[in-house]
């Protein structure tokens, strides 16, 4: 291992996830969303840093942790095109642009009082019909919503 990396403790990520590239006023919304206050690992968590893309954004290091695809899927509701990065002995082996899938699962509440998942015991389905907008239509009563509307689950 290179003795420099060794030397940065804090910033340096031997192994784990970085979630990079978050909009500033996002931050503490993909905090919660992740459940990070309950994980045990080392956390770094970076706010109203200088971006080029965004003016200011919001970063987090978590060690030993790497994401499912559910998890990532919650963060692109709130936070679209935010960096991941997978590390791996120090070196990024991973970076990907988080984007929104085709369909969201038990992830966003449906709008609609009368819309059946909010009336009975079942999961919510939403097809996402505009992906650079963030507009997504209920499978059940076709309700449409915007990523202002959403309420996350």
């Amino acid at each position: 291992m290179n003795r420099k990396k060794q030397e940065l403790q804090v910033a340096a990520l031997e192994n784990g996830t970085v979630i990079d590239h978050i909009p500033s006023e996002k931050l503490f919304t993909v905090v919660q969303l992740l459940g990070v206050e309950q994980m045990t690992s080392n956390i770094t968590i970076g706010f109203n840093l200088d971006s080029k893309k965004l003016g200011r954004k919001g970063i987090i290091k978590i060690a030993d942790k790497f994401f499912c695809d559910d998890e990532i899927n919650r963060i692109a509701v709130v936070a679209p095109r935010v960096q991941l990065n997978i590390i791996r002995d120090y070196e990024v082996i991973e970076k990907r642009e988080v984007q929104l899938p085709d369909e969201l699962r038990s992830i966003v509440r449906c709008a609609n009082p009368k819309c059946i998942t909010n009336n009975e015991p079942m999961a919510t389905r939403f097809h996402v019909i505009d992906k650079e907008n963030c507009i997504v239509k209920c499978h059940y009563c076709e309700k449409e919503q915007k990523r202002d509307e959403l309420v996350i689950i």
